[in-house]
């Protein structure tokens, strides 16, 4: 009796597991309907992450959008990064927007460029999940996959036009949608002091 018990709960613990992982699955994320590249252009600050494996800004992170006459949008983007686990210096990122799939622009590729030997260049997924273009913006990508379509390493920004942060009303927005991605409570803040 004992025995079925045990391969009761070990089918119960299964079934849940995988309907997480299915609600988990990276290409049934919602994205931004109708987004609007030329309103989502200007000046964004981090003001929190999710960080992938490997370096990545550490704190003071800021991007400037801009899209030229044609769509395109590039950024410049700063922030801090530890070197070396001790040493903390500015570095600058560049980087070049596509749209793979013009129906649904939210979803673009990100080419990116360190400005510095020590930082890496390459290319990621640039999702906008959701923005309001003139407070909020939160952004994922996912870098790897696992064999059932969830993100195997992937990272999010939580992005405000004010360096000092987000309403609570907005916050629980943003909370939401960091459920919607499957990264509830993984996400640290990021310090913005002008240190860049």
């Amino acid at each position: 009796m004992k025995n079925y018990k045990y391969v009761l709960l070990a089918v119960v613990l299964t079934i849940i597991e995988q309907i997480n992982a299915q609600s988990c699955v990276v290409e049934s994320f919602k994205v931004k309907d109708n987004f609007d590249i030329t309103r989502y252009g200007g000046k964004w600050y981090a003001i929190g992450k999710k960080d992938p494996e490997g370096l990545f800004l550490q704190d003071n992170i800021s991007a400037d959008y801009t899209v030229d006459e044609n769509g395109k949008m590039s950024a410049s983007s700063r922030g801090r990064v530890k070197l070396f686990g001790f040493w903390l210096i500015c570095a600058e990122m560049a980087a070049q927007y596509s749209v793979p799939d013009p129906s649904v622009p939210s979803k673009m590729y990100m080419t990116y460029q360190g400005l510095a030997s020590y930082l890496s260049s390459g290319g990621d997924s640039y999702w906008v999940i959701d923005t309001d273009y003139e407070n909020y913006a939160i952004t994922y990508a996912c870098r790897t996959l696992k064999d059932d379509g969830t993100c195997n390493d992937g990272y999010s920004i939580i992005f405000s036009r004010n360096p000092r942060g987000l309403s609570q009303a907005i916050m629980r927005i943003v909370r939401q949608k960091q459920e919607e991605i499957c990264m509830a409570g993984q996400f640290q803040p990021v310090l913005q002091s002008g240190a860049c």
